[in-house]
């Protein structure tokens, strides 16, 4: 028996601490009386352990609801992360989509304020051979495209078709070796020649030391080459060459239009009725 009790010591202390407040309970429970000198003990000894009991089992819910706050917390991120970058896409849509309108705007503007018929062209590819700066465009003969049409947008000349078929044209640009275009100087209207250069700005001929020519000028279609109607901008004078001899002035045109950047364009009907197949203001012979 006491073997019994020294091994099970510990367990019977414990079970009287935890029976004892029970059996107090309903012997004395409902007159109620002041705590005893054990029940001060029993209180004593279990209230560290209960305090602990309670910290542990509060530290295991702030655990679990913490892990509950984060997951929530992380899927809202993502939630969050996947709509800002569907908005982002909308919005860089919605910009794309508000410029189109822009120059299409513009486009129909001018096609509505310009003389002749216009056909309205988007631009499709670009020519990669360097011995002809031209680009594609999705009109064609079926469209009422010809060769020796001119091609502008609402800030200035682009060149000529010079090769169509059914559905598509391809347009020789005005900084194209051959192209030569008639223009004259909008302030003085001295009258000369723009010619392609390659890349970069068109070079000025044909145009006499004595003209009236400044840099800064606005320089214009003159329609004497048999392919731009009169009074289309070409671009901006922006360095002359006079020197000492000889009959003719250079310089430097840059185009009002940058060729590398083209989208949307208008193809103008020959407005001198026949279609150009090399004249001196034209892009030159057959492509």
């Amino acid at each position: 028996m006491l073997s019994l009790l020294k091994r099970y010591r510990t367990l019977l202390i414990v079970g009287v601490l935890l029976l004892y407040p029970f059996g107090a309970f309903l012997t004395t429970g409902r007159r109620g009386r002041d705590p005893n000198f054990v029940d001060r003990a029993v209180i004593g000894l279990s209230a560290p352990l209960q305090r602990g009991l309670i910290g542990l089992i509060d530290g295991a819910k702030a655990v679990v609801y913490g892990y509950i706050d984060l997951r929530e917390v992380r899927q809202a991120n993502e939630e969050l992360r996947a709509e800002n970058l569907q908005l982002r896409a909308t919005v860089q849509a919605l910009g794309e989509t508000r410029a189109e309108n822009e120059r299409l705007r513009g486009l129909l503007g001018y096609a509505e304020a310009a003389p002749g018929p216009e056909i309205p062209a988007r631009v499709i590819g670009v020519n990669p051979v360097a011995k002809l700066l031209s680009v594609r465009i999705n009109r064609g003969e079926t469209d009422g495209v010809f060769r020796g049409m001119s091609v502008v947008t609402p800030d200035g000349i682009i060149g000529q078709v010079v090769r169509t078929t059914g559905g598509w044209a391809d347009v020789a640009l005005v900084t194209d070796l051959q192209s030569r275009v008639g223009v004259r100087v909008q302030r003085s209207r001295a009258r000369g020649t723009a010619a392609g250069a390659g890349k970069g700005p068109l070079r000025l001929e044909n145009m006499l030391r004595t003209e009236d020519v400044q840099e800064g000028d606005l320089i214009i279609t003159s329609g004497t080459d048999g392919v731009y109607p009169p009074g289309l901008v070409v671009g901006k004078v922006t360095r002359l060459e006079k020197t000492e001899h000889g009959m003719f002035l250079g310089g430097d045109v840059v185009p009002a239009v940058d060729t590398t950047r083209l989208e949307e364009v208008l193809v103008m009907g020959n407005p001198f009725g026949a279609l150009v197949q090399g004249s001196a203001g034209g892009s030159g012979g057959e492509r």
